[in-house]
């Protein structure tokens, strides 16, 4: 991966992007984006698209989500504490201790995660979110009402870390890594030119509702659409791969395999990777992804969906873990697959 293309990942993991508030994050993406796509598009729900040949009939769709899971502030005791419930998928365990960054009304804090010390009992063993709170280093909730209001947002206070040269860890990586590499995407394939129309799509509200995925399917009405996210790595001590199966960082891309997935793109990414002698890996989604793709699938008058994604290890915590050689490769594949279409392609299953 180039310096400048690092760079842009990590300006990305370094922005915080909590689902329903995707503002910023999409400004820096347009910004990189702009310089490579013919058209910049937004809509309402938030969403930004990078377009090559916009008047091509056949339309791919590239869909990266880039929320994040957050706290959202919903009271403030008499003592200045800040009680919270989840944006997202937020681990309760994984959240103890922790530094948070408030984006407040009046300006950004710091705050703590407290934790009841073990000498005065510790945290029960089923505790919840309920359970935990926010210090600011408030005295009483006029003070904090000052900078904090109901719905505010939080997200870890954490920096992405480049591991041995060859991972990358942060809060985040799912799914800004998935807008990273449609934007990717995008850039070279400005530079290899490509016969189809292509929307490289930064997703809003993925971790939440999937909204933004639906606006952008709905708006766009793509010939096809695969959504770019992470799926779980089960490399790493204590996960049991007779339950959940065999994926592993550099292991490659993973390809899903189920009743939502259309055979056909999958057939033209196997055939991509041949070409390319790059392994894939496969994941199982018998009826639903969880991803993008089950909302883009139901639009208009239903769209062919793929899903491509990247092992990652950690999810939903503070220090999700993913490779830069997967993150290469599945950029790759996607540019290797779309500038071979022809745009005369069949995506009917029994063609």
């Amino acid at each position: 991966m180039g310096e400048t293309d690092t760079n842009f990942l990590m300006e990305l993991l370094n922005t915080p992007s909590p689902s329903s508030s995707e503002m910023a994050i999409q400004k820096k993406w347009i910004e990189y984006v702009k310089e490579y796509a013919d058209e910049i598009r937004t809509d309402n729900a938030g969403n930004a698209f990078g377009v090559l040949n916009p008047d091509a009939p056949f339309k791919v769709l590239l869909a990266g989500h880039c929320d994040e899971i957050a706290l959202v502030i919903n009271r403030i005791d008499d003592k200045g504490f800040l009680h919270f419930d989840k944006m997202g998928g937020i681990n309760p365990k994984a959240a103890v201790g922790l530094k948070v960054t408030i984006l407040g009304f009046g300006n950004e804090l710091t705050g703590v995660i407290g934790v009841n010390a073990q000498h005065h009992g510790g945290l029960k063993d089923d505790f919840g979110l309920e359970d935990l709170f926010i210090d600011c280093g408030y005295k009483s909730k006029e003070e904090a009402e000052k900078n904090v209001q109901i719905g505010d947002l939080a997200v870890y206070k954490t920096e992405p870390e480049v591991l041995m040269e060859r991972y990358v860890s942060g809060r985040g990586l799912d799914n800004r890594t998935g807008a990273f590499i449609a934007a990717e995407v995008l850039k070279r394939l400005s530079e290899k030119g490509c016969r189809v129309g292509v929307y490289a799509a930064s997703t809003v509200n993925e971790e939440t509702n999937m909204g933004g995925a639906y606006f952008a399917a709905a708006g766009i009405q793509p010939t096809m659409a695969i959504a770019c996210d992470v799926t779980f790595a089960t490399d790493y001590p204590g996960v049991d791969q007779n339950k959940h199966g065999d994926v592993k960082l550099e292991g490659g891309p993973v390809l899903a395999k189920g009743a939502p997935i259309n055979i056909k793109i999958n057939q033209l990414l196997e055939k991509t990777a041949r070409k390319l002698n790059m392994k894939v890996q496969y994941e199982l989604t018998p009826s639903m992804t969880g991803t993008d793709a089950d909302r883009m699938r139901f639009t208009g008058k239903g769209v062919p969906v793929s899903l491509v994604s990247l092992p990652l290890r950690y999810m939903h915590s503070p220090v999700e873990t993913s490779s830069l050689k997967d993150i290469d490769e599945e950029i790759e594949l996607l540019v290797t697959m779309i500038s071979d279409l022809t745009g005369d392609e069949s995506l009917n299953p029994l063609d």
